[in-house]
């Protein structure tokens, strides 16, 4: 895992989210960990380092380009879990309840995973980040019915918090063939 605080900026130009990506990796000794396009159109940087770094260079991409933000967050104690959901790299053997968080952005995706995964007993399976998507972005996790109704929901209201939430779902007992189609 990189750093224990990430950071990012999701911007709604593709001009904008480069040139904010300069701007914040010359701001503060912070480590580049993704930087690139999603749909439609978007750009999104994701940062990690010290607390006071990321919020450094946060400020500085935010400055560059606020007029084109479409949303952000910190994460100062992210959960090492998120990595590998990003990275698609979870196996899913079984699942014994399913819980999906959709949202239309980036950043209040990978927040949600994070509160989610803080907040019960349950494991991320995948985390998309908007290609192909048309914006959106979402989060699939697994774990006892119980654990999931409570990550989801509190994962969600993050997400409505924003006014970003499209739909959450928990399935207590899936179809064994279900876990051939999430990652």
């Amino acid at each position: 895992m990189p750093e224990s605080c990430i950071g990012l900026l999701e911007f709604s130009s593709l001009a904008s989210g480069i040139e904010a990506t300069d701007a914040m990796l010359k701001e503060a000794p912070v480590q580049g960990l993704m930087s690139r396009s999603v749909c439609p159109g978007k750009w999104f940087v994701l940062i990690g380092g010290a607390v006071d770094d990321v919020k450094s260079a946060l400020r500085a991409g935010r400055a560059a380009r606020e007029d084109t933000l479409v949303d952000e967050f910190i994460l100062p104690n992210v959960h090492p879990s998120i990595f590998t959901a990003m990275s698609a790299m979870s196996r899913v053997d079984e699942l014994d309840a399913l819980g999906v968080i959709e949202t239309f952005s980036v950043a209040s995706t990978i927040f949600a995973a994070d509160v989610a995964v803080k907040r019960a007993n349950i494991r991320l399976i995948d985390i998309r980040l908007a290609n192909g998507l048309g914006g959106k972005s979402y989060v699939t996790l697994t774990g006892e019915v119980s654990d999931v109704r409570s990550a989801v929901q509190a994962a969600a209201q993050s997400a409505r918090d924003k006014g970003v939430l499209t739909r959450e779902v928990v399935i207590p007992r899936p179809h064994e063939n279900l876990k051939n189609f999430l990652v």
